[in-house]
């Protein structure tokens, strides 16, 4: 197997791979996070090539790519059609959570695999989605649950391995994609790729 660069920051991630039993070391992307996709299968797979491009493109400029493959990820929440990011601030966390309790919602996370070969970049990338249904929640709750902060930086403003499980009714697919990482599928299109 290859050696594995994980191109995020985000601990959940971290979790999953280790939780995986994957060999890897983290190499944060630092490129814009700009995207010209308009439905949320595609802005997850063109955020995640781009995190996994930008992470390859800094190993080979330190000659340290061979036999690498770098994976990049990026999950956003949609509900509605409409994609649910990172809460600004707590006011609009609380929009978010006023949008979702009662209701379904889609979570998308897409994932790149990118390796160099040669004189170029050989990529490979999916989306997994998984339908996550929320319990009402009174504005109490949502007052609540935003003040432990367990909102701040997660699409959607919420945690479902967090302070949110308890809102949480049911999931429609891979519990693991709703943190940030669908698990199963990662190890299954990553050896695929790895005999590519």
């Amino acid at each position: 197997m290859s050696k594995l660069i994980l191109a995020s920051q985000s601990p959940r991630r971290k979790e999953l791979m280790t939780l995986g039993g994957f060999q890897y070391k983290v190499i944060i992307s630092d490129c814009e996070e700009k995207f010209s996709g308009t439905t949320p299968h595609e802005v997850v797979e063109e955020l995640s090539l781009k995190k996994a491009v930008d992470v390859l493109n800094k190993c080979v400029k330190c000659e340290d790519y061979h036999d690498i493959i770098v994976i990049g990820a990026d999950t956003v929440v949609a509900y509605d059609g409409n994609i649910l990011g990172k809460p600004k601030d707590r006011h609009e966390a609380k929009k978010m959570l006023r949008k979702l309790q009662g209701n379904t919602h889609e979570v998308y996370t897409g994932v790149t695999f990118a390796r160099a070969d040669k004189e170029k970049i050989i990529t490979h990338t999916f989306y997994e989605c998984t339908e996550v249904v929320f319990n009402e929640m009174t504005e109490k709750e949502i007052d609540e649950y935003v003040s432990t902060g367990d909102c701040d930086d997660k699409a959607g403003a919420y945690g479902i391995q967090s302070g949110a499980a308890k809102y949480v009714k049911e999931i429609h697919g891979d519990y693991n994609n709703v943190v940030g990482l669908p698990l199963s599928r990662l190890y299954k299109e990553l050896k695929n790729f790895n005999q590519v």
